[in-house]
């Protein structure tokens, strides 16, 4: 007789799941199935522990989980006859992942990570034991996997009758940890600098970024730094901030031959990757990097813009329009093949007039830095490069140039790593403010033209009736959207609105803005939640607080909200906003640094930005207007300049009418200036703000 779980001879219930990394899990002979009631009912109904494994399709040891244990048929023979076993994308399914990733941390007193093990209850899905990546057999002081899964098997057999209070105690549990149970208090306008000090308390000054090793780009860190240093003109901020881009983009988290940064490293000095490329971290580096080229004029970040451009456009966007996820770590079994290379291969491939320029360039010399192979890192500068070679910095640059397009070339012809190739709305939108951002410092329409092909993906795609769906791949679109993606998304708009005035574009912010308020707020305590009100109830609807690898949904929201309700007068954004600072107000008390996007959102609650309106008809008359807003870098300005014949202006923007070829309203929070029609008057309103 079989059961209602049984899978088919064909492979298990992964096949028609639109996520790579469900897909890569479709032939094991563990009866995967994805997150859902039939899983959960058949849990329930044949009484067994759900076995709940969460990773994503670029990650190494999920790779390595796979091979050791999930390929295995002894160990899918243990886990089949114990468990309901449920495989979920953490990318797909993040409100799972900060679920269970919590739970691990509560079981175990220590983060957590990818792949995430958590045994479950089957009725409330209240966790019983977790880990992370568990080996095949025991090794460096970690239990083997077949053990672990007979021990929480039995344990929960022997104790069946406790499990139904378990889950009582657990939701208690997690219902108090509960950010609404706060008491919400007046943002701080110190956090700026107590966040600033913070991280002076943790920065590398031999080699930049914080702490010690593994080492991770914490681009809202870097974005708290900046806006430190334009806001005080703070040395100790612009420092932390310019080491830490020029060691990350030297060293190996950046790909020195194809652009594009990996998702951390290894070691303290920014050496050998975790190989993997992640849309997330490439979009919010890449905006930091273009700010920065303002700051630094000659600091070289202006061609780590474009390299990273280069990459993000040429691999990573559709002819649609949409952005994809990820490059994964390995490449034919084995992590960061595709990107290494002996020093023989590198010396044939760049030739006798390249080669010691690049040897010298990337210190191929001695013992190679990653398994016998290197992984480029710049070494030297190149005026020392030069000057070894006895030629110009011109010259040395070209050669090394045509060297590393030799090594390119030759990279290219290798198997690449897989493609994670689903579009995902939170991560489309970070890379769309970035690719905005870069286009405006940079003056490249055709970037401006990429984010709106990515924005216009998203509205014909991931917008349904008045709601964002979350994820699409192979022309399956679905997953209710999470409040980062709705957040996200205004922010994103806002920025491209800054660069680039389409009509309609704004009415979209709102109508997303109108959404989160309606189906996300916490309308007692502030804030918002994870999941919207008519989501799946899950064992806790997640109110997120601090960053980790992204930017906080509510840090964001108060951000984008109350830019919004300048923008547009809008007191029901600024109040939601101010709602939501207040909420995490006593938590960024204790200590402000994890909480690096609500710190900018709270330093614009007391300096609001310098909201400006240019109304116009003709586009050349506003040239020279742009150009002395270019003059005075500020992060936090809003410029919308909107023609004359733009249709259906929402909020106080349908008052700012043009009076002359080119008419300017600047406004600083709730005050504005007279508008003014000629340069000088312009230049005085500029200073007055």
């Amino acid at each position: 007789m079989t059961t209602s779980h049984d899978k088919e001879k064909s492979g298990n219930r992964l096949a028609n799941e639109t996520s790579p990394y469900l897909l890569q899990h479709a032939s094991n002979p563990v009866e995967w199935y994805p997150w859902g009631e039939l899983a959960i009912n058949t849990a329930r109904s044949e009484d067994k522990p759900i076995l709940l494994s969460i990773g994503y399709s670029a990650c190494h040891w999920c790779h390595v989980m796979e091979h050791e244990s999930f390929e295995d048929q002894a160990v899918a023979d243990v886990m089949n006859q114990n468990y309901v076993c449920i495989k979920v994308d953490r990318e797909e399914r993040p409100d799972l992942d900060k679920i269970y990733q919590l739970a691990h941390q509560m079981l175990t007193r220590r983060g957590g990570g990818w792949p995430l093990t958590v045994f479950l209850t089957p009725q409330g899905h209240a966790p019983i034991f977790a880990g992370t990546y568990f080996p095949k057999e025991p090794r460096h002081g970690m239990p083997g996997f077949v053990d672990v899964l007979k021990r929480v098997a039995d344990h929960y057999a022997s104790h069946r009758g406790d499990f139904d209070e378990h889950d009582t105690s657990m939701r208690e549990t997690f219902k108090r940890l509960s950010i609404g149970e706060s008491h919400p208090e007046e943002p701080d306008p110190g956090v700026l600098q107590n966040a600033t000090a913070e991280l002076a308390k943790i920065f590398d000054r031999a080699h930049g970024g914080f702490g010690t090793a593994p080492k991770f780009p914490h681009p809202t860190n870097l974005e708290v730094l900046l806006r430190a240093w334009e806001r005080d003109e703070s040395d100790a901020a612009a420092e932390m901030l310019v080491h830490t881009l020029e060691s990350m983009s030297s060293g190996g988290l950046n790909d020195q031959l194809g652009g594009g940064f990996c998702r951390y490293c290894v070691d303290a000095d920014w050496t050998i990757p975790h190989f993997e490329k992640m849309l997330y971290d490439n979009a919010q580096l890449l905006s930091l990097y273009a700010d920065a080229s303002e700051l630094v004029p000659d600091s070289g970040f202006d061609q780590i813009v474009e390299e990273t451009v280069e990459w993000v456009t040429g691999e990573m966007q559709n002819e649609a329009g949409g952005f994809y996820s990820a490059l994964d770590a390995d490449s034919e079994g084995e992590e960061g093949k595709f990107y290494v290379f002996t020093a023989s291969e590198i010396e044939t491939a760049t030739g006798s007039e390249s080669w010691p320029l690049i040897r010298d360039r990337f210190g191929i010399t001695g013992e190679p830095n990653f398994e016998g192979k290197w992984h480029l890192n710049v070494a030297k500068p190149l005026s020392e490069v030069a000057a070894a070679a006895g030629i110009t910095e011109d010259l040395a640059r070209q050669r090394i140039d045509a060297g590393r397009r030799a090594l390119r070339k030759v990279r290219d012809t290798r198997v690449r790593p897989g493609l994670d190739d689903k579009i995902l709305t939170s991560w489309n939108a970070l890379m769309i403010r970035a690719m905005a951002r870069a286009a405006r410092v940079m003056q490249r329409d055709d970037w401006a033209q990429a984010a709106e092909r990515s924005l216009d993906f998203v509205i014909g795609t991931l917008w349904r009736n008045g709601r964002l769906l979350a994820t699409t791949r192979a022309g399956k679109t679905h997953l209710n959207a999470y409040l980062d993606d709705y957040v996200l998304m205004i922010d994103a708009v806002l920025e491209l609105l800054r660069t680039r005035w389409r009509d309609g574009d704004l009415e979209f912010a709102i109508e997303l803005a109108d959404r989160i308020l309606l189906s996300f707020e916490d309308k007692e305590n502030g804030g918002f939640f994870f999941t919207s009100d008519d989501h799946e109830q899950l064992l806790q609807r997640p109110k997120p607080t601090m960053d980790d690898a992204m930017p906080s949904g509510n840090g964001i929201a108060a951000l984008a909200l109350g830019r919004l309700g300048h923008v547009l007068g809008e007191t029901r954004y600024l109040e939601a906003a101010t709602r939501t600072l207040r909420m995490l107000s006593p938590l960024m008390k204790e200590s402000a640094s994890p909480f690096g996007s609500a710190v900018i959102a709270v330093d614009e609650h007391f300096h609001p930005p310098q909201t400006i309106v240019l109304r116009y008809g003709d586009r050349t008359a506003l040239t020279p207007w742009l150009d002395l807003l270019k003059q005075r870098y500020s992060p936090g300005r809003i410029v919308m300049a909107i023609p004359n014949d733009a249709k259906s202006l929402p909020g106080i923007l349908a008052q700012r009418t043009a009076h002359a070829d080119v008419t300017a309203y600047v406004c600083q929070g709730f005050a504005c200036e007279a508008p003014v029609s000629d340069l000088e008057a312009f230049t005085t309103a500029l200073a007055a703000g």
